[in-house]
């Protein structure tokens, strides 16, 4: 049986990372289904080698929604020749993911987009994420706001930028007029908080379109509820299987 008869199952597999490929190839097309992508921009990066400096990525101008396991690109973070390859990655998803990936070992994944909540809030000349509700609270002085923009992410932006995720506690990085990078220990778990960041984010927007007072938790409370929603262990595995039931279910070709 040649490669190209192979089962999709069996045709991922037999890629170097297989399981890692299809998780990270579900979450693209799930966001996708979100509307949390945007035109053929945006990236996301998986490290696969146990200093995290070795990594798969999407390629250059691919529409989320047809992203394919066998697509993804294995990219070095030390390899200095990596945009002169014929298959290059985006300039600015190798400058932010190759400089999150040499400088902060402890972020697996990373997954960044310019979600319309997310952006919206980092647009606001106070872009903090109060704790107003369980979501928004879950985030609670777990957030690096960066009010630095210097235009696109290349190289030096990128540095700059990914500095500021080196604390292993503080794993979204809310880009200040730009967009939203959430990392984490793999695909399953940076994706739910992607996910939820961006309803928390979308909570509060439309609480401040009441014009309202708004209801602000206790800091006390609010750790609270980050810490009880830390020790959540198995939610985003189960999160992210059934993603990919459903789009199993549905004929999705993302496992190819």
């Amino acid at each position: 049986m040649s490669v190209t008869e192979l089962r999709p199952a069996e045709r991922s597999s037999n890629l170097p990372f297989g399981e890692e490929r299809m998780q990270l190839a579900a979450s693209f097309r799930w966001t996708a289904r979100l509307g949390m992508h945007e035109a053929v921009a945006n990236h996301y990066s998986l490290a696969v080698n146990d200093d995290g400096t070795q990594f798969l990525i999407n390629p250059q101008h691919s529409h989320f929604s047809l992203i394919k396991a066998s697509e993804l690109l294995v990219v070095d973070a030390n390899d200095p020749e990596t945009l002169n390859r014929p298959d290059a990655p985006d300039p600015t998803a190798w400058g932010l993911h190759g400089a999150l990936h040499r400088n902060c070992p402890h972020a697996r994944c990373a997954m960044h987009v310019h979600s319309i909540h997310a952006t919206v809030l980092a647009t606001l000349d106070d872009p903090e994420l109060p704790p107003i509700d369980q979501n928004t609270a879950s985030f609670f002085n777990r957030v690096v706001i960066d009010s630095g923009y210097d235009g696109l992410a290349f190289e030096e932006e990128a540095e700059r930028v990914c500095s500021q995720l080196t604390d292993p506690s503080k794993q979204v990085l809310l880009m200040g007029n730009h967009g939203v990078m959430v990392t984490g220990k793999d695909v399953a778990d940076t994706f739910m908080r992607l996910y939820y960041f961006e309803r928390s984010a979308e909570t509060y927007i439309k609480a401040l379109w009441t014009g309202k007072k708004l209801a602000r938790l206790s800091d006390e409370v609010a750790e609270k509820t980050a810490s009880q929603t830390e020790d959540i262990s198995d939610a985003a595995e189960k999160f992210l299987s059934a993603i990919m039931t459903m789009l199993d279910r549905d004929g999705e070709d993302y496992r190819l």
